[in-house]
């Protein structure tokens, strides 16, 4: 069955739901991850900007656009609606937590999560509430002395555990579910028009990252450093597959790319994982020269396209055996997972760079937009314009907590992008730490 995003303009929507309904009669995969691949024609880079939009914190949400309208979640708490030509506010709806999870739509319905401890589902028209479903809690991956770091009594939360798993729907013809993960180590799925609960999956840790449904499976992966492999109806693992279990670093954050029968993604641990999507067996891995891949993948013409921490790339691997077929150096590390359109993939990093890159040039034709943020701190935080994590901390103790702290909070001035770009109507839309929803138009 074809898989197809919750995401896409509405006018390929329609023809891919037809598509899939004529495949399979049972079901109809509404999920806003599987597939960062949208409606384009050639290299479009960014020209100039359309518009932007600011918000009252830093944006770690991904925006959603549909019927004109931009959604997107902020750390002030709201959840925003900006009129795609214009960039005016439409509304907004006020949530009691920082909105780090990204919103996925479901005919006029749209969900997402907030620290509040809710998962929410809004009416995309005006922004009132349909049902709300109560997690056991979301908070940030936290412990005492993590890593090993000063004052050792002192509780600190994660500097890089940077989101809220995002929601997706599923729709078998007779009922639809929302499904998420949950910082109180489930997995749930509600029914999508009620939040009443059909089932619950017990994992061993917090699940930050984001559920990728595909035929009678869901995927998702958590703190506790395995993906599973649910069946959809029912909740029941068929599969699970542990990646490292070093203490203190273990854990996935993205979600999976599927592509062939595969599944691809990365951990917190230098290796890039492809697995048999039916069995869960290891088919290749790739090591990631000590980064971190928090980055979801993105696959076009048998080449996966990933982000890396440490070595500031965007990789591109053969779908077929890992071997890398080329890196894009980047100034920072790549959080944002890639969005492709036509031969243009799209990116940002965590100096305020934002990227658009000729696919057909094996990563040497390329152009970029900064941030304002980064134009003005740049030079007193960045080493030749590169992100150097001693450099900005100015000979500051990096074993003591609150200056790693300090460090984190110099590289979201710049404007830092973790959140990842969706493309639609010629234009491109993503998020930043500088509190701003930015629009830029695309070459045509």
């Amino acid at each position: 069955m074809k898989r197809f995003s919750a995401t896409l303009p509405l006018y390929f929507f329609l023809i891919v739901v037809y598509s899939a309904l004529s495949q399979n009669k049972n079901a109809v995969i509404l999920n806003a991850f599987s597939d960062r691949i949208f409606n384009g024609k050639g290299y479009q880079p960014v020209t100039s900007l359309k518009w932007k939009y600011k918000t009252g914190g830093k944006i770690f949400s991904s925006p959603i656009a549909q019927n004109g309208i931009v959604y997107i979640g902020s750390e002030d708490g709201f959840l925003y609606a900006i009129e795609e030509k214009s960039g005016n506010l439409k509304w907004k709806f006020k949530t009691n937590g920082a909105i780090h999870s990204s919103p996925s739509i479901f005919e006029n319905i749209i969900y997402f999560g907030s620290f509040d401890g809710n998962y929410y589902a809004i009416n995309t028209q005006n922004g009132k509430l349909i049902w709300k479903f109560k997690t056991g809690g979301e908070h940030w991956l936290g412990e005492l002395g993590m890593w090993g770091m000063k004052p050792e009594t002192q509780y600190m939360e994660d500097l890089w555990d940077f989101y809220l798993s995002s929601p997706v729907v599923y729709e078998n013809r007779k009922t639809s579910q929302v499904l998420f993960g949950s910082s109180d180590g489930n997995i749930y799925s509600l029914d999508a028009k009620t939040g009443i609960l059909k089932w619950k999956f017990k994992t061993n840790g917090p699940v930050h990252g984001s559920p990728v449904i595909d035929k009678d499976k869901i995927y998702i992966g958590g703190w506790d450093a395995t993906l599973y492999a649910l069946n959809i109806e029912s909740g029941k693992e068929i599969w699970r597959f542990a990646t490292g279990t070093q203490m203190g670093f273990k854990g996935i954050q993205s979600s999976v790319a599927l592509s062939d029968g595969k599944i691809y993604f990365g951990a917190r641990e230098p290796f890039f994982f492809a697995l048999g999507a039916e069995t869960g067996k290891q088919i290749w891995k790739y090591n990631a020269e000590n980064s971190w891949i928090l980055s979801s993948a993105v696959v076009k013409d048998n080449t996966v396209y990933v982000g890396t921490s440490d070595t500031y790339a965007l990789l591109a691997l053969d779908a077929k055996t890992g071997i890398e077929k080329y890196r894009f150096k980047a100034n920072g590390y790549v959080y944002s997972s890639p969005a492709i359109a036509g031969n243009t993939i799209y990116f940002g990093d965590f100096t305020g760079n934002f990227f658009c890159l000729d696919l057909l040039s094996n990563g040497k034709k390329s152009n970029f937009i900064s941030t304002e943020n980064r134009k003005q701190f740049a030079t007193s935080t960045l080493k030749n314009d590169l992100l150097d994590f001693g450099y900005a901390a100015q000979n500051e103790d990096l074993s003591i907590y609150d200056n790693n702290k300090k460090v984190i909070a110099q590289f979201y001035k710049l404007g830092a992008i973790v959140s990842s770009p969706f493309i639609s109507k010629n234009a491109v839309y993503f998020g930043s730490a500088d509190g701003y929803l930015y629009a830029y138009n695309l070459k045509k």
